[in-house]
C-alpha cells in the first residue's frame, strides 16, 4: 500500500473541501453585491471592509439560531436529509481537473483527485442522487407545503436531467473520450461551446433547473410553498441547504467550464497572440484560468436571477419536455453528422456550430410561437 499516494488524496481532497467551503460562504457575498449593483444599491458594507465579514456574521447567525424539529416529523430522515444533499455537491468535483500536472521537487503533483476513464459517467451518477435530500426533506417534514416541494423538485430533475444527459453524450462524440482530462486537452485548439453552441446554452439551463435556481425555482416558491421543501428547517440545518446549493452552483461552474469552456487551458484565441501564457509553459495558471471562468459562470446564474421571472409551472415542465429534450436530441443528432462528414473532408469542422446555431433559433420561434398561441387563447 503506497502510504504517500494516500496522503496526497487526503490532502488534496481537504483543500478541495476547504476550497468549496469557503467558496460557498463568499459566493454568497459575491452574489448579493453583484444583485445590489443591478438593483442600484449598496448590498452588504457594515460587517467588515466592503461587507466581506457578511459570510462570517451570517454563520454566527445560523450557529446560534434555535433548531426545531416538528413533532410528528419523521427525526432520522429530517435530520438526515440535510446531510445527503449536502455530500453529492462535495463529491461531484472529485473528477474534475484543476490543472495539468507537472514535477516539482522531484514529484509529480496532479491537481485533480480522481482521474477515471468514466468521468463524465459519474459527475451524472453523482447529479441524480442529490435530489433524494430534497424529496427526503419535505417527505419527513409532514407538512403539506414541504411535500409539494418536494415532488415538484422529483418532476423537475427528471424532467432537465434527459437533456443534461444528452448534452454531455454531444461532448462525449466530439471528444472521443468520457475522461474529463482527455475532454480538456481536446479543447486545446477552440472550445465545445465554439464547435456546439446550442449545446453549451441547453447544458446551462438545464444545470439552472438542477440547481433550483431562478426562474427555476419551483421547489421554493415562497408565494405558494411559503419555501417548499424546507419550510420547517431552521438554523444549522437550514444552513446546511444552504451550503448545498451554493456549493453546487461552483461545482456544476466547474463542470461547465471543464467540458465546454477549456477547463483549465487558456483562452483558446490567445494561443498564438501570447505563447507565454500557455499552460503548457507556466502550468500554475491552470487553476487561475479555472477560477476565472468559474467567476463568469456564476455571474451568469446571478444576473439571470436578477432578470428573469419565475416561470409558470406547467410552463416550466412543458419547456423541460416539448423544447429542451428535442432539441438536445437534435443537438446529439447534428454532432455526429458532423463529426462524420469532418472525416470526409476537414472543411465541414464548421458544419456542426453553423447547423446547432440555426437549430436553436428555430426551437426559440417554435416556443416563442407556441407560448404567443396559448396567450391568446386565454384572452
Amino acid at each position: 500500500m503506497d502510504w504517500a499516494l494516500i496522503l496526497e488524496w487526503v490532502i488534496k481532497s481537504f483543500i478541495l473541501v476547504m476550497v468549496l467551503l469557503t467558496g460557498f460562504a463568499y459566493l454568497t457575498w459575491y452574489e448579493r453585491k453583484a444583485l445590489s449593483r443591478m438593483q442600484v444599491r449598496y448590498g452588504p458594507n457594515r460587517a467588515g471592509k466592503f461587507g466581506l465579514l457578511q459570510p462570517v456574521a451570517d454563520a454566527v447567525k445560523l450557529i446560534f439560531k434555535e433548531e426545531l424539529i416538528p413533532d410528528q416529523a419523521e427525526k432520522v430522515l429530517f435530520i438526515l436529509a440535510p446531510i445527503i444533499t449536502v455530500v453529492p455537491a462535495v463529491v461531484i468535483t472529485a473528477t474534475v481537473p484543476w490543472g495539468p500536472s507537472f514535477v516539482a521537487f522531484g514529484h509529480t503533483i496532479n491537481l485533480y483527485i480522481a482521474n477515471t476513464d468514466v468521468g463524465i459517467l459519474y459527475v451524472t451518477a453523482i447529479a441524480s442522487i442529490a435530489v433524494y435530500g430534497i424529496v427526503l426533506a419535505g417527505w419527513s417534514s409532514n407538512n403539506k407545503y414541504a411535500m409539494l416541494g418536494g415532488l415538484r423538485s422529483t418532476a423537475q430533475m427528471v424532467s432537465y436531467e434527459l437533456a443534461l444527459g444528452l448534452s454531455f453524450t454531444a461532448v462525449i462524440l466530439l471528444a472521443g473520450t468520457m475522461n474529463m482530462m482527455g475532454i480538456v486537452e481536446a479543447q486545446k485548439n477552440v472550445w465545445f461551446a465554439v464547435l456546439q453552441p446550442t449545446g453549451a446554452v441547453i447544458f446551462l439551463i438545464a444545470t439552472l433547473a438542477e440547481l433550483n435556481r431562478a426562474p427555476f425555482d419551483m421547489p421554493e416558491a415562497e408565494q405558494e410553498l411559503t419555501a417548499g421543501y424546507h419550510v420547517e428547517y431552521s438554523g444549522m440545518k437550514f444552513a446546511l441547504f444552504f451550503m448545498a446549493e451554493y456549493t453546487k452552483m461552483i461545482a456544476i461552474s466547474a463542470i461547465s467550464a471543464t467540458i465546454f469552456f477549456g477547463g483549465y487551458r487558456e483562452f483558446w484565441f490567445l494561443t498564438n497572440i501570447a505563447p507565454f501564457l500557455s499552460v503548457d509553459n507556466v502550468p500554475l495558471l491552470g487553476p487561475v484560468y479555472m477560477f476565472l471562468k468559474i467567476i463568469v459562470l456564476l455571474f451568469g446564474m446571478i444576473w439571470a436571477r436578477a432578470t428573469l421571472p419565475r416561470i409558470r409551472y406547467d410552463r416550466l415542465m412543458a419547456f423541460g419536455w416539448k423544447a429542451m429534450l428535442p432539441l438536445s436530441l437534435a443537438v446529439v443528432m447534428v454532432s455526429a453528422f458532423g463529426i462524420a462528414l469532418t472525416q470526409i473532408n476537414p472543411l465541414f469542422k464548421w458544419f456542426t456550430p453553423v447547423v446547432s446555431v440555426l437549430i436553436g433559433f428555430l426551437t426559440i420561434g417554435i416556443v416563442d410561437n407556441a407560448l404567443r398561441r396559448k396567450v391568446h387563447a386565454t384572452r
